[in-house]
């Protein structure tokens, strides 16, 4: 597992018990989307890891949520430009905490659907549990997906216009041959078919367009055809996230809840003792002796 053995190496400094924690990991970006240029040796890998489980379950630690001193759970583990020199290769790391994880996937935040959405071939790491929440990534799917993924892609445009990332000397000479951040703009017009193929079909095939991605890459495209593309294809992800039947409005969040439990479950044992499974049922039994309490006087 590469985080294991980049921290054996002491080039990766997660948490001491991340490693053995991690469930699932995966290739994200230009090489998921199948828009890598030749030659690039840059890697990102995202996942997420299932933290102890006072972490997750902070009252067995005798914390009371909203009171006294807060203990800082764990969220999220990022390293950035960790250079192996053995695989002539530098990773991007970022694995997040499951709970963490299951609420950004539940407010279809885009980065996080397209790692569980990712091409098999981009899967680096998966125990029975990472192979659950990716075999269930659909479950995580539905219409509200129009407003996040609408908004990242303007935050693209956006950025392309305002000129950002002159510092990185790579998209510096990218701006100086294309005129804009050819980078920039793959991503926006990559989230927006992103979000039309959801809003469409109601699946995820992020090579799907690679073609298009890679054109863009390689600047056949011109700053004026892109910022015409996306007038146009706002206008469109607006009606079919209108007329969208293929994906339920809201997230399922008991639904989902409940896989998130199923994963716990699975990595520490029961929780019967930790959590109530059913507090739908607790109320009704509560509800009935209240009734019944009526006559028993």
């Amino acid at each position: 597992m590469i985080i294991d053995d980049l921290t054996k190496r002491g080039l990766a400094h997660p948490p001491k018990w991340l490693p053995g924690n991690c469930h699932y990991l995966a290739i994200v970006g230009s090489e998921s989307y199948g828009a890598n240029i030749a030659g690039s040796s840059d890697r990102d890998i995202q996942g997420f890891c299932i933290p102890p489980k006072e972490d997750v379950f902070p009252h067995l630690n005798g914390e009371i949520p909203g009171f006294g001193l807060q203990h800082q759970r764990f969220n999220v583990y990022q390293e950035h430009h960790i250079n192996d020199t053995n695989h002539k290769m530098e990773y991007d790391l970022a694995v997040y905490s499951i709970v963490k994880f299951f609420h950004l996937a539940m407010e279809n935040n885009p980065n996080i659907l397209d790692v569980i959405s990712v091409p098999t071939q981009c899967v680096v790491h998966a125990t029975a549990i990472g192979q659950m929440v990716r075999d269930n990534r659909k479950m995580f799917y539905h219409a509200g997906a129009f407003h996040k993924f609408r908004g990242y892609a303007f935050a693209s445009m956006s950025k392309i216009v305002s000129g950002a990332n002159r510092s990185n000397p790579k998209r510096a000479a990218d701006i100086e041959k294309n005129g804009y951040d050819t980078k920039f703009l793959m991503h926006c017009v990559r989230l927006a078919l992103e979000c039309e193929q959801l809003l469409l079909t109601g699946e995820l095939d992020l090579q799907r367009d690679s073609q298009t991605l890679l054109s863009i890459r390689r600047g056949e495209w011109t700053l004026e055809d892109g910022k015409k593309w996306w007038a146009e294809k706002e206008r469109a992800l607006e009606t079919a996230y209108t007329n969208c039947k293929v994906l339920p409005h809201t997230p399922n969040e008991e639904k989902i809840k409940q896989l998130l439990i199923d994963c716990l479950e699975q990595h520490y044992g029961s929780l019967a003792t930790v959590i109530s499974r059913a507090p739908a049922l607790d109320a009704l039994v509560n509800d009935m002796d209240a009734l019944l309490s009526k006559y028993r006087n």
